[in-house]
């Protein structure tokens, strides 16, 4: 990438993350090895650049927005530890540490983002979203499962009732209820009773 130009902000792409995009349980990075092999960076690169480069993949995912760094070359200098000047010379050059890294809108900040780095980014997401999905599915199939087991010894035909099981489960957790203790469901399963008789006399109220 060469010198970077002075741009109009409002020229520029938003940056599809936020600061509260983050992945701080990750400590490591999706490299996709076969295509950095076959990279124009790594085969016209100088291994000055090409290490450069590296470096700052991996300190742009712990910035914020993650996958960007600052506009600011000087800063990047000293994030690198190298001298500002000497990479600066360096950023002008077509494959230099800044190669395809471009400018764009994090609110009300400019920073620089590069694609691959974006793309890995997003498909960590993707996966954590995955995980968290699958894992409060299970989290919530547990859940009822031990509420069905409790009902079941209070009441062996309403244990089988789904309906019921998910009104009494919704019901304890409108209550802020986190330890489901044999008084609280009982209290629940008392609040369904008086449910269905409403509903009942609803039913018996309505016309036709």
């Amino acid at each position: 990438m060469r010198a970077l130009q002075v741009v109009d902000s409002g020229d520029l792409d938003e940056y599809p993350l936020s600061a509260d995009d983050r992945l701080d349980s990750h400590y490591f990075i999706p490299w996709e090895r076969r295509r950095w092999l076959n990279s124009d960076m790594r085969l016209r690169g100088t291994h000055e650049c090409r290490s450069m480069f590296f470096d700052l993949i991996n300190i742009a995912f712990d910035q914020a927005p993650a996958g960007t760094l600052p506009l600011d070359q000087e800063l990047l200098a000293k994030m690198l530890f190298v001298d500002p000047g000497h990479f600066q010379q360096l950023c002008k050059l077509e494959y230099g540490p800044l190669h395809k890294w471009v400018p764009v809108r994090c609110g009300d900040e400019v920073r620089l983002s590069h694609p691959m780095v974006l793309r890995a980014l997003r498909d960590a997401i993707s996966r954590r979203e995955d995980h968290r999905a699958r894992s409060e599915a299970a989290s919530n199939k547990k859940r009822l499962q031990r509420l069905r087991s409790f009902l079941t010894a209070l009441n062996a035909s309403l244990s089988g009732n789904d309906a019921a099981v998910l009104w009494i489960d919704g019901w304890l957790q409108k209550q802020g209820c986190e330890y489901r203790s044999s008084e609280w469901i009982e209290r629940g399963l008392s609040a369904w009773m008086n449910h269905s008789m409403e509903l009942n006399l609803r039913g018996r109220k309505s016309p036709g």
